[in-house]
């Protein structure tokens, strides 16, 4: 998460959307810039709506603007698939290294995911699950260079983005059956990342 004050926007690191790759290129122009634990780096808007900003209301937070990435549900499941499947992971309850796309898409979507499938949800992340949490900057992952448009004029310079956090491809094949069962139990996933169209 980075905080620009002058310019008055804060930067959400939705995981699996370029986050390290933006925070690698601003963090050294930003007031506050927060990469670690990610836990924190990867704060939700949510929670940064309960937690912190109280604390900068002390300093007239109201007029700052939040900005996020979101990525096609699939695609994004995808990159999550690719993550936990490094072989630094090996041997470890978290790897699905040993599991199909389709296994790993069935159960992310489970009520309590195991582990290797347990990667949250990217409108909880923006909404809280309970409606819009005032996102005023919300970029497709898939019109990245739109994003990188609006924070060059929005921060006053130039913006080079170097690939990070790339993990080893593998087969993502998903049955139809798959496909539609997460598309309608995971309905909002496809509203927030089309809401983000331009």
């Amino acid at each position: 998460m980075l905080v620009f004050w002058q310019q008055k926007l804060v930067i959400f690191s939705v995981p699996k959307t370029g986050s390290s790759a933006i925070d690698a290129a601003l963090a050294p122009h930003a007031d506050i810039a927060i990469s670690s634990p990610p836990v924190l780096k990867h704060m939700p808007v949510y929670r940064f709506n309960r937690f912190m900003t109280p604390l900068f209301d002390v300093v007239n937070w109201k007029d700052f603007e939040k900005f996020a990435i979101v990525r096609e549900p699939f695609d994004w499941l995808g990159s999550w698939y690719k993550y936990r499947s490094r072989p630094s992971l090996d041997g470890q309850e978290n790897s699905a290294k040993h599991f199909s796309f389709d296994e790993f898409v069935l159960a992310a979507m489970k009520g309590k995911p195991p582990p290797y499938a347990n990667v949250g949800s990217q409108a909880r992340f923006l909404t809280g699950g309970v409606g819009p949490e005032g996102v005023d900057h919300l970029y497709q992952y898939e019109q990245l260079n739109l994003a990188v448009e609006f924070l060059e004029n929005r921060l006053g310079h130039k913006i080079e983005l170097a690939q990070k956090n790339v993990s080893p491809d593998r087969e993502r094949t998903l049955s139809e059956n798959t496909r539609t069962r997460y598309t309608r139990k995971r309905a909002e996933e496809f509203e927030v990342w089309e809401k983000a169209r331009r």
